[in-house]
């Protein structure tokens, strides 16, 4: 066991690194979201965050968004608790049977204008999950979906480029709910 322990301390990790984003282009697609949403909203763009039943590698890519190295709240992008401040319902994972009441009425509670987003590929057509007694389907199935995000689990880059699309969907003359 001694042995083990001194081999464990003095071998690295076999782990390889993690690839560097590009830190200029980050910082350039989240100024250009917060600059449409004000643009758009006259503010910032809030966010209300509903996991509807997944397996929570989308919340990990979603939570990443505010952490230190992305924080996209200093670009006007802020995550509310309540859906009566928001204007972006973003909903992961596939629609469970015991989540379809409270996504109904998360949405039911958003003022208008609002936009709702489908975050990875579960919330499409419930993935992996789909076919099961205790999922109900995708996000469309229950409520109205702007925009989907493709991917299991998206990056955070990915979650960004689909709001700035949404935003300049919107602004270009797409009618919100």
């Amino acid at each position: 066991m001694r042995k083990l322990l001194f081999q464990s301390l003095l071998r690295q990790p076999l782990t390889e690194q993690a690839p560097r984003p590009d830190d200029a282009a980050l910082a350039e697609l989240a100024a250009m979201v917060g600059h449409t949403a004000r643009r758009r909203l006259g503010r910032s763009l809030s966010i209300r965050e509903v996991d509807a039943g997944s397996c929570n590698g989308c919340e990990l890519e979603i939570h990443a968004l505010n952490n230190a190295y992305y924080d996209v709240e200093r670009f006007g992008i802020r995550f509310v608790a309540s859906p009566r401040h928001a204007d972006v319902l973003l909903v992961t994972g596939p629609v469970t049977t015991n989540m379809r009441d409270a996504l109904e009425r998360t949405y039911n509670a958003m003022p208008n204008p609002k936009w709702v987003v489908a975050v990875g590929d579960c919330a499409k057509d419930g993935g992996c999950f789909a076919g099961s007694y205790a999922v109900v389907g995708g996000v469309s199935a229950v409520v109205p979906v702007d925009l989907h995000i493709p991917g299991c689990p998206p990056s955070p880059m990915a979650i960004l480029r689909g709001l700035l699309a949404l935003l300049v969907d919107v602004e270009s003359g797409i009618a919100a709910r």
